[in-house]
């Protein structure tokens, strides 16, 4: 039997999560009181039972109900349960962003507050957060995204990637991704803003990446880039970072830019332990 155990921050996307396990085949009970959490693994256990896959979904209500669950679950697993943590996390400004856009009330929120209710939450959860097996964030997740890591991990049973790496062009005049982890400025670069038949195309058009990359310096600088992140991404998932933003800028976002983080999104993908993705923030906004 799978057990999973999906828990994490208000508003992370746990319940989006479960109703993605529940359509793979999974028996999902959420909110379960702790109290029967017990008696629950007990019944499912039984020998003949019917139900190989289960997912318990586990929500803050107060500090009290979920220290007892976080005992309840380590307890399980000193009696030899195989139970596995998903945690569902996002940035806090985006929690806040989501809570406040729905409208409700978050439940360690007691005077209304939701920045209070999301940094009490965050106290609440860090000892389970740290003994998770999965830490997926969504701060930047397509639901299409989400999907696709749940059923990597828990329908075709492939290798878990605890970092997520998205490589993103922006432009520097629409303003420096506030997301980011690493900028790194392009505009050393000749730029195709100024050729007459490369004004109106972008980084995604094969007559400006060809354009781009004729330069000397646009290869040596993937180059020494490359060699550079596939230095840190070891370094960064062994110190238990689980996301990593690399912004490429150029003036507009639209040629430079876009032409470099493709190809440094080509050179990094399947080449290690990581998920990745590729963003052009900017490509769209008009010239």
């Amino acid at each position: 039997m799978r057990f999973v155990v999906v828990t994490g921050m208000s508003g992370g996307g746990k319940s989006t999560a479960l109703k993605m396990l529940e359509d793979a085949g999974f028996y999902c009970v959420d909110n379960l009181p702790v109290s029967l959490i017990e008696k629950f693994v007990e019944l499912i256990s039984l020998p003949g039972s019917e139900v190989s896959k289960v997912v318990l979904g586990l929500d803050v209500r107060s500090d009290q109900s979920f220290e007892d669950a976080t005992r309840t679950l380590e307890k399980l697993k000193r009696e030899g349960c195989k139970l596995e943590i998903l945690f569902m996390d996002a940035e806090t400004n985006v929690l806040i962003k989501r809570y406040k856009e729905t409208r409700r009330i978050h439940p360690l929120a007691a005077d209304g507050r939701v920045e209070d209710g999301v940094r009490a939450e965050r106290k609440v959860l860090e000892n389970i957060r740290r003994h998770a097996d999965y830490v997926i964030d969504t701060t930047n997740l397509l639901t299409r995204e989400l999907k696709e890591e749940l059923d990597r991990i828990f329908v075709e049973n492939g290798e878990y990637n605890s970092l997520m790496v998205t490589v993103m062009s922006f432009g520097f005049k629409h303003g420096i991704p506030a997301d980011a982890d690493l900028v790194l400025d392009v505009r050393f670069l000749p730029n195709p803003f100024y050729i007459e038949d490369l004004k109106y195309k972008t980084g995604n058009d094969r007559e400006v990446q060809e354009y781009v990359m004729s330069f000397p310096e646009a290869g040596a600088f993937m180059e020494k880039l490359t060699d550079m992140i596939q230095f840190l991404i070891p370094n960064y998932v062994k110190e238990g970072k689980y996301r990593l933003v690399i912004a490429i800028g150029c003036t507009g976002g639209k040629h430079r830019s876009v032409t470099l983080a493709n190809e440094l999104f080509q050179r990094m993908k399947d080449k290690g332990k990581y998920g990745i993705k590729l963003y052009h923030r900017d490509v769209t906004q008009q010239v």
